[in-house]
């Protein structure tokens, strides 16, 4: 520990894991990130006038000052300007080094903690921000970032218009997962002054956290071959901007305030609060360097379990099929289906509890007797007598406005605004900071676990509670903000008794894609799209936002349809996790059989799976693109998937230049009979593909049989 007082070296810098950063402690005990990124600082980039703008922290207290022309950014902030250097701490743990920075505010008495974690031999940190109140009477916090970053425009001779590139996720509802690239003038950011009002901003406010973007985004340098790849770790609001400033461009990212998400939190003395965490990551190269960075980083912060070893197949009878529909006698034929192909969980989907309509009479989670006239467990035992895990779907953080266990809940179980329960299509939302909810839920999931011998659980979450809740709390966001920590740790809690369990995370599809959930969840539901035309740039899309093993893909064969529509549905999600659907029982023998070719092949890779990278060799897919690709790399194998939607183009030249000069063998490896056409050219590091039709897909499996030098 190093304290002010004794003598304070004005210099911290770091080379860790290719990361390099630089901090400067004034004389009057101002802290400077300097710089964070992949290639080491350079003193010339940043003048003495335009050091002050380079702040550690941002943070914004009620009753406070702002400094300069802000508009509804967050820089400039008091007592942030106010903030002195205290101690800092710079050892290592188990997980790799931990720097903490410690300041003070003299006024009132507010001290600031900045953790940095960082990875053994990964290029990224995760950032958090402790703040305790050691003054004599309250503060309110309106904004504390978690992370702040001036210079990001700092390295090469350009202007920050012409090599600035934006990657935002964009997403949504069937249409999640939608990159786009910008430069910084096109989102209204041009360089016309030393600093604006304008910012380039992504905010979430609610309980699904992915509902328009998915938190995180990419920053590269194009002049210096560099990117800055960011990821919120949060299951509810948050908020990052890019803004300008000194002369200079600033990244700030935070979870909930209020300006942005409802959120403030009043701190009384001696109290605590911890901000969302954030990992950021920096690397030589573009986007498919810093997601390779992320993947890494993400297997390594995730909870182990077997799943994600394993990677098993899963079926669910919802999509394309019995739709929340389910009873003995349709299930059965599915099971059986299902064992043939090779699927290794059976999940049963909605509608299971309830005889009729049961949307909004969720809640108590009895299984249907109209349904199941021999009981539920007849079925779920007929699936393990398949060789298969049994599972079942939930929705636990709801109630339905017509839920018979309506009866033995009080307003205290659930989201309170302006005095009256929050209703969001005909549910309730559960408060999970309230003990009954606690002991409800565990004994849903000890009755399906222990009773029913439930080893999977499709855990969906169809709605958003808005701002949040005024019960107990500061604030509407310091509500909605105490209960996604409290279901974390009543996640916690359940895979602490069950690590076995595997529960699928799904809200609606992939509306809560983030790592708060995804460091504890094996598996990831991507989307509820029903088309597998428009599911393929999802799919290829997804190795973005999550791991390749986490990522469930829906593979739903119709009914009526041909070869190729089946080679379609199964390429969507052979290089992820098989999340296997459709009326397979009805399929013709040929057709059947390409799936259970397709699912045999997969359990020859999916080890590789586990442990690849994903890269895309033309890009980011759009959903408008005439052509879809995407590839995983493992040692000296790599697999690309390639889907042909449109167009009159048959041909395409598949850029892979991470492989070029590899002398390799390129073979279509499903399916095993097709009219297409893979040629690998070593020289130039291209794989040409020839799909003769639109709307047909194939994977392609490349074998490296030497790696020459360039």
């Amino acid at each position: 520990m190093r304290k002010a007082g004794a003598q304070v070296a004005n210099r911290i810098e770091i080379e860790e894991n290719g990361l390099y950063i630089a901090l400067h402690i004034t004389d009057e005990l101002d802290v400077r990130l300097l710089h964070l990124g992949a290639v080491p600082y350079d003193p010339s980039t940043v003048s003495a006038n335009q050091e002050q703008g380079f702040r550690l922290l941002e943070l914004q207290l009620t009753g406070d000052d702002r400094a300069e022309y802000h508009g509804r950014t967050h820089r400039a902030t008091f007592p942030g300007l106010r903030m002195q250097y205290r101690a800092h701490r710079d050892e290592r743990n188990e997980t790799g080094r931990k720097l903490e920075i410690e300041l003070a505010d003299p006024e009132t008495g507010l001290v600031s903690t900045s953790h940095w974690q960082f990875f053994d031999g990964i290029s990224a940190l995760r950032c958090w921000t402790m703040l305790r109140n050691e003054g004599a009477g309250p503060v309110g916090v309106e904004y504390v970032s978690t992370f702040a970053l001036t210079g990001l425009d700092k390295e090469g001779a350009k202007d920050r218009d012409e090599k600035m590139t934006l990657f935002i996720p964009h997403t949504g509802w069937q249409s999640e997962l939608q990159w786009r690239q910008y430069s910084l003038p096109e989102l209204g950011l041009s360089h016309l002054t030393d600093r604006t009002s304008k910012r380039i901003s992504c905010s979430n406010t609610g309980s699904w956290s992915a509902a328009e973007h998915i938190p995180m985004a990419v920053l590269k340098n194009e002049e210096a071959g560099t990117s800055l790849i960011w990821q919120i770790e949060h299951n509810g609001s948050w908020h990052w901007e890019i803004i300008d400033q000194f002369d200079h461009l600033t990244l700030l990212v935070s979870g909930p305030t209020e300006h942005d998400n409802h959120w403030w939190k009043q701190l009384a003395p001696g109290e605590e609060f911890a901000s969302v965490p954030v990992a950021v990551g920096a690397v030589r190269g573009g986007f498919d360097e810093a997601i390779g960075q992320f993947t890494v980083y993400r297997r390594a912060i995730r909870r182990p379990n077997e799943d994600n070893r394993l990677l098993r197949v899963i079926f669910n009878d919802y999509m394309n099929c019995l739709w929340g529909s389910p009873t003995t006698e349709k299930l059965l034929p599915l099971i059986d289906a299902a064992a043939e192909v090779g699927s290794e969980y059976f999940c049963i989907d909605a509608g299971w509890y309830a005889a009729g309509e049961w949307w909004d009479g969720v809640g108590e989670w009895l299984p249907s007797e109209e349904r199941f006239p021999e009981g539920i467990k007849y079925v779920l035992d007929y699936i393990r007598s398949k060789g298969m895990i049994p599972g079942l779907w939930l929705e636990l953080e709801v109630m339905g406005i017509r839920s018979p266990k309506l009866r033995d809940a009080d307003d205290s179980w659930f989201f309170i605004r302006h005095g009256k329960r929050i209703k969001d299509r005909s549910r309730y939302q559960l408060d999970y900071r309230n003990p009954n909810v606690i002991a409800h839920a565990n004994e849903v999931i000890r009755r399906l676990v222990e009773d029913y011998g439930v080893g999977y659980i499709k855990m969906d979450y169809n709605i958003n509670a808005g701002i949040g809740t005024e019960t107990d709390a500061d604030s509407f966001g310091d509500g909605l903000l105490q209960h996604n920590r409290a279901y974390l740790a009543w996640l916690d809690s359940i895979f602490a008794k069950y690590p076995d369990l595997v529960i699928e995370n799904c809200s609606s599809g992939g509306m809560r894609m983030d790592y708060a959930m995804l460091s504890r969840h094996s598996i990831q539901s991507t989307s509820d799209q029903e088309d597998y035309v428009n599911y393929a740039a999802i799919a290829a899309s997804s190795p973005s936002a999550l791991t390749p093993e986490q990522s469930a893909i829906w593979s739903y064969p119709l009914r009526e349809g041909d070869d190729e529509e089946v080679v379609f549905n199964m390429v969507n999600a052979m290089l992820l996790r098989v999340h296997q659907s459709g009326y397979l029982a009805e399929l013709s023998p040929r057709r059947r059989a390409l799936v259970k070719e397709a699912l045999d092949y997969y359990k020859t890779i999916r080890a590789d799976i586990r442990e690849s990278l994903p890269f895309w060799p033309i890009g980011l897919p759009k959903s408008e693109d005439d052509w879809v690709c995407f590839g995983l790399r493992n040692g000296n194998r790599a697999y690309v998937a390639v889907w042909r939607i449109g167009g009159d183009e048959t041909d395409i030249a598949l850029p892979i230049p991470q492989l070029a000069g590899a002398e390799a063998a390129a073979r279509i490896a499903y399916p095993s009979e097709h009219d297409s056409r893979a040629v690998w050219d070593a020289a130039s590091g291209t794989l040409a593909v020839t799909l003769p039709r639109a709307r047909t897909a194939r994977l392609i499996e490349l074998q490296i049989r030497r790696r020459n030098p360039l």
